[in-house]
């Protein structure tokens, strides 16, 4: 199936690994020009760029930027824009997952979570919807959520859950926002994947977590970058405010 984004230009934040890079992979694999957005891990970054262009004809470049930074946002932005092209499709990938319970955790942990989690999505979305309107350009936000949204966390991540589950509500709200000026919002809520974040968890836990799932296994992050790649489509026409479940059943609605 013609996907119809071949051309067109992404970014993706936290795009140096896991889920970020399997997303950056299949939307280079559609002819997609992109930007890999990383903040510390410079090396992996690269290492993504130099897998996109030794497999695929298609432009692509690393950009660093804390997204919880409205500057280094607006640097970032600035940058995908002179080497790629103007911006046609955003996907919030950058998230983190520290571990402590509630009666433990530092205030500092907490803020730094809504920081890159919440803020970091507020502040690229903002910038890429004032982008389109002032030039009167369409586009596409895909927003990654969590399955932890709509659970809640029994393992010591309440503020990586409270977090997710305000990005659910801040897609659907900015979806009515601007769905009359042709801007697409989606979120992907993900289950379980087989990341670098989650392996320690996974491993430590994993009968557990087997047994919520009623496919059985761990998702490889392809499986979830195909939906990603899915919503940053013209295929996905008729889709916004949507929140998608991939999860292997966890979830069923």
């Amino acid at each position: 199936m013609d996907l119809h984004i071949k051309d067109k230009v992404a970014l993706i934040t936290g795009g140096s690994r896991g889920l970020g890079r399997a997303i950056c992979i299949g939307l280079a694999a559609e002819g997609v020009k992109v930007a890999v957005n990383y903040h510390s891990s410079a090396a992996k970054a690269q290492q993504v760029v130099e897998e996109i262009k030794s497999k695929y004809k298609t432009d692509v470049i690393a950009v660093q930027a804390d997204v919880s930074k409205s500057a280094q946002v607006q640097k970032m932005f600035e940058q995908t824009a002179e080497t790629l092209g103007p911006l046609d499709i955003l996907v919030n990938n950058a998230g983190i997952w520290p571990t402590a319970y509630v009666t433990d955790m530092p205030e500092e942990q907490w803020d730094s979570t809504i920081d890159i989690n919440m803020k970091g999505p507020f502040l690229t979305c903002r910038r890429a919807v004032q982008k389109w309107l002032e030039t009167g350009r369409t586009g596409k936000i895909v927003n990654i959520s969590s399955q932890a949204a709509f659970y809640g966390s029994t393992t010591g991540h309440a503020d990586y859950a409270a977090s997710k589950a305000g990005l659910v509500t801040f897609t659907k709200s900015l979806a009515r926002e601007v769905a009359e000026n042709g801007i697409y919002v989606n979120a992907v809520s993900p289950g379980f994947m087989a990341t670098d974040m989650a392996r320690d968890e996974i491993r430590n836990n994993k009968e557990q977590y087997l047994k919520r799932i009623p496919l059985g296994r761990i998702a490889e992050p392809e499986e979830i970058a195909n939906m990603v790649v899915f919503l940053a489509s013209d295929r996905a026409g008729y889709i916004t405010g949507a929140t998608m479940d991939v999860n292997g059943g966890m979830l069923m609605r």
